[in-house]
């Protein structure tokens, strides 16, 4: 792996720290810095790199940017959506239209459950209580009208 040099400036305290645990382990400032860097962005395993790279980046956030990122990334209009092609696919095939929509869709609501689990797993580690919901909160199919689809 190729190695490159950049520059990071610190403050004395953080700098004091980083020496104190280079000289606890033997090991070189660099070394110290690069192993908290690897562990602090740890990436679940089996994601595409965009994704587990989005996600490790998470735990750099704030508290009040992981508290919205808990909240689905989904429109209720795509979230809609969704449900009918569903419904749909349970009904009768799909026009390769309806399905390639479908399967863009899917995916991004599964973006949006790894996103938020990632955002509440953090906050859990912090210190924050995390509320158990159901599964599934969205509304079902029979909860929702026409309207929100123009939402």
């Amino acid at each position: 792996m190729l190695e490159q040099a950049i520059t990071v400036r610190l403050a004395p305290p953080l700098i004091a720290k980083l020496k104190r645990a280079a000289e606890l382990t033997y090991r070189s400032v660099d070394e110290v810095l690069a192993n908290t860097i690897n562990a602090t962005l740890i990436a679940p395993p089996g994601l595409p790199d965009d994704l587990a790279g989005e996600l490790a980046a998470m735990r750099l956030l704030s508290d009040r940017a992981l508290q919205a990122a808990t909240h689905p990334s989904l429109a209720p209009a795509q979230q809609y959506r969704l449900r009918q092609l569903n419904h749909a696919a349970g009904t009768r095939a799909l026009a390769p239209t309806e399905a390639a929509e479908q399967t863009a869709l899917l995916a991004a609501h599964h973006r949006s459950v790894l996103r938020r689990a990632q955002a509440l797993a953090i906050l859990a580690e912090r210190g924050y209580p995390v509320r158990q919901t159901p599964f599934d909160a969205s509304p079902t199919d029979d909860e929702t009208d026409d309207s929100e689809a123009t939402a």
